[in-house]
């Protein structure tokens, strides 16, 4: 591991925004932030672009940027305490173990920015918009909680656009070209993925949509569609 990366690892250890796998934490995120204010997660931060990004927009919300990688959180703590933005801050742990970390509604909102599109059919249940991960956001989010996604990837896109209809999600907004038909600001925040345009799409895509109060086990059959229509 190179030297830089040790520094930082050492260094984030210290940082008062950032939690490693916490113990305790159900329940206590407003005794963290030190308000009852709404808390939006952005999951696979990465850099923790929109978390930054969404601080400064709303101060009168906590937004708390998870991902595994310590290194790339580092870069968007240090900005938040920089900037002392104390509304927010980050998680470092596994999505797959959230549940550890929240109370049944607790979550306002949750924001999903260029993820890994896993385009292989058979990758399609590591994508975090399938339904496996929608049950467990499903523990989290208040009734009424929202669902960003924010991805140049077509068939990510696509795929959950199926996977609203196919569930019965609600679907609130569908913007198939973010730059040039939303006025959004925090649509506007860009992070260091989207400007490599990996997905070469040179377009952004935007879905916002709520969860059914159950999700139901209709997996097989999304996956068989996804053999024959290669919706990826």
């Amino acid at each position: 591991m190179g030297q830089k990366k040790l520094k930082r690892f050492a260094e984030i250890k210290t940082f008062a925004n950032v939690l490693e796998k916490p113990e305790g934490m159900q329940g206590k995120w407003s005794s963290f932030f030190k308000n009852d204010n709404p808390l939006v997660l952005e999951l696979a931060c990465g850099r923790g672009e929109y978390t930054v990004g969404l601080s400064r927009l709303y101060r009168d919300k906590n937004f708390l940027g998870v991902d595994i990688k310590g290194n790339r959180i580092y870069i968007g703590a240090k900005k938040c305490l920089d900037e002392n933005l104390t509304n927010g801050a980050f998680l470092r742990t596994q999505i797959e173990m959230l549940p550890l970390y929240f109370d049944k509604e607790e979550v306002d909102e949750i924001w999903i920015t260029f993820p890994d599109p896993q385009l292989r059919t058979s990758h399609a249940k590591k994508r975090l918009t399938h339904p496996r991960f929608l049950r467990l956001y499903l523990q989290l989010l208040k009734p009424d909680g929202i669902i960003h996604l924010k991805t140049d990837s077509p068939k990510l896109y696509a795929f959950t656009k199926r996977v609203i209809e196919l569930y019965g999600l609600t679907k609130l907004d569908d913007c198939d070209d973010v730059y040039n038909k939303s006025d959004k600001a925090e649509l506007k925040i860009k992070t260091h993925y989207e400007g490599l345009d990996i997905a070469q799409s040179n377009k952004i895509f935007y879905l916002q949509f709520k969860l059914p109060t159950t999700i139901v086990d209709i997996d097989e059959q999304l996956q068989e569609e996804l053999k024959l229509t290669e919706l990826e």
